[in-house]
């Protein structure tokens, strides 16, 4: 003998199918932001994301010039392997449509200044009058840049997003990693010590 289903039990079911489906994307975002505030309040900054380049060889810089920059009243270069080779350099990825780009700009301009470093510069997506206007409003601190219309060489690099610094070792090693623009805390307390590590004199 056969069962019959209790009256309405079939009516409850979709009903309950719903509301579950309906309270997925509720639960999707409880489960993100516990993520996140766990991140928020664990101490670490989340700007200095790990990458998998750090202590590899960096990625091939063949990239053209950007077009009527000049520093010094001296064309500026093209950016390539040959304008980093044998030099401790921090490569910068900056756009003039890039507010932090702008905030941490004078950042990059006094590190230009420190002697042990050259700094050069991947123009990310920009358009070349804007990004010529950006240096002559702000100052140019790169030895060279190299324009990535497409964000190709970004690719090469592992950007997350702009602005992103990478600090590369005379031998071509990339040392140190920054997402997001630099600050006074960001260049004191993550940069400078990979600077000075790097500097330090080899024992035989």
């Amino acid at each position: 003998m056969t069962s019959t289903p209790a009256p309405g039990s079939e009516e409850r079911k979709p009903g309950l199918l719903r509301v579950g489906l309906a309270l997925l994307p509720l639960a999707i975002f409880a489960a993100l932001a516990a993520i996140f505030w766990s991140q928020l309040n664990s101490g670490k900054d989340v700007s200095e994301i790990p990458s998998a380049l750090i202590g590899t060889k960096a990625p091939t810089l063949d990239m053209p010039p950007l077009e009527g920059a000049t520093r010094d009243g001296q064309p500026m270069p093209a950016l390539t392997d040959a304008a980093i080779k044998g030099k401790l350099t921090l490569v910068n990825v900056w756009a003039s449509w890039c507010v932090p780009c702008r905030q941490e700009h004078p950042f990059i301009l006094e590190l230009s200044k420190d002697e042990r470093l050259t700094v050069v510069g991947i123009n990310y997506k920009d358009q070349n009058e804007n990004a010529l206007r950006f240096l002559g409003e702000l100052g140019n601190p790169f030895a060279a840049v190299g324009v990535d219309p497409r964000g190709k060489a970004a690719i090469d690099w592992g950007v997350y997003g702009i602005p992103e610094s990478y600090l590369v070792g005379a031998d071509g090693t990339i040392l140190y990693k920054r997402v997001g623009p630099f600050d006074e805390k960001s260049v004191k307390e993550g940069l400078m010590p990979a600077i000075e590590k790097a500097t330090l004199p080899r024992s035989s």
